[in-house]
């Protein structure tokens, strides 16, 4: 009887291990997908507010006034960051850049200074930029605003196509996340669906019968979910070991709602699944029983 009983616990012991292992990798896989649409957004707005409107100021305009310029910009809704280029600055950088300094031959100094304005990115779309544009040119200092239009709306547009692919994969991840999971509850309560029906003979209730299932099962998705955690947890840092500047996009907030979420759905669906799947054998007959 002893061996009997060691080799029962030792069966569902192995049991519940895989069914920790298989929930794990499952949960890692939705936890990346989670992430990813997440971040998907930091991304997007890391890039738009990286696209600069040039403003190019007349040759009149002096650094004091430039300067001024910038403070008024600041104070615009549509302003991320200003940075102001003087005519040297221009000059210097130029002449590295091309190997020369045109000012030699030419006897004064061809550029003009200028205002590189990133925008936040609510505003970095073409129909904004056109009044921005607009706006900006009504200015005494200003003789002409240059940006990349086509870039921006390719950016725009590619984003958007990211996000509803993301999107997508995520709700047809949710469903075979759901799907795997489930089966692997089903497969670790069948080997114990006679011991259902015998404590269904002896007159205990459905919810008496059902409760140790979804302990194990609240238990499972918890542990489950830890691991998953470690799992994204490591790869993050190492993500950020290979390059620092990750964090621009990835942040604390993104992490807590990601390691959220795994735990949540970890929890809910092994839970859901181990419900489901006792009701199932305890609508069942002992002749159905046999049967499967």
């Amino acid at each position: 009887m002893g061996k009997k009983r060691k080799k029962a616990r030792s069966r569902t012991g192995l049991q519940v291990v895989t069914l920790c292992i298989s929930t794990t990798l499952v949960l890692i896989l939705l936890g990346m997908m989670v992430f990813s649409v997440l971040t998907a957004h930091n991304l997007s707005t890391y890039v738009r507010e990286n696209l600069t409107v040039t403003v190019m100021l007349g040759d009149k305009v002096t650094d004091n006034q430039a300067r001024i310029f910038c403070r008024d910009l600041y104070r615009r809704p549509y302003t991320r960051h200003v940075s102001y280029i003087s005519r040297e600055q221009a000059k210097i950088e130029q002449s590295a850049a091309m190997g020369s300094d045109p000012s030699e031959f030419l006897g004064f100094n061809p550029f003009v200074a200028t205002l590189e304005i990133r925008m936040v990115a609510d505003y970095a779309n073409r129909d904004s930029l056109k009044w921005i544009s607009a706006e900006l040119k009504k200015h005494a200092e200003v003789t002409d605003v240059a940006y990349q239009e086509d870039l921006m709306d390719k950016v725009n547009s590619n984003l958007r196509k990211l996000g509803m692919i993301l999107l997508v994969l995520a709700v047809l991840l949710t469903f075979v996340s759901f799907s795997l999971i489930s089966n692997s509850v089903r497969l670790s309560i069948y080997s114990r669906r006679f011991t259902i029906h015998t404590m269904k003979l002896v007159g205990a209730s459905w919810g008496f019968i059902r409760r140790p299932f979804l302990r194990r099962a609240v238990g499972v998705g918890i542990i489950a979910a830890a691991l998953a955690c470690g799992a994204l947890g490591g790869g993050v840092y190492a993500l950020y070991t290979y390059e620092p500047a990750i964090l621009t996009v990835i942040t604390w907030r993104e992490l807590a709602i990601t390691g959220a979420a795994v735990l949540l759905f970890g929890i809910v669906i092994t839970t859901v699944c181990a419900w489901l799947s006792v009701n199932k054998f305890l609508r069942m007959t002992a002749g159905e029983l046999y049967k499967i």
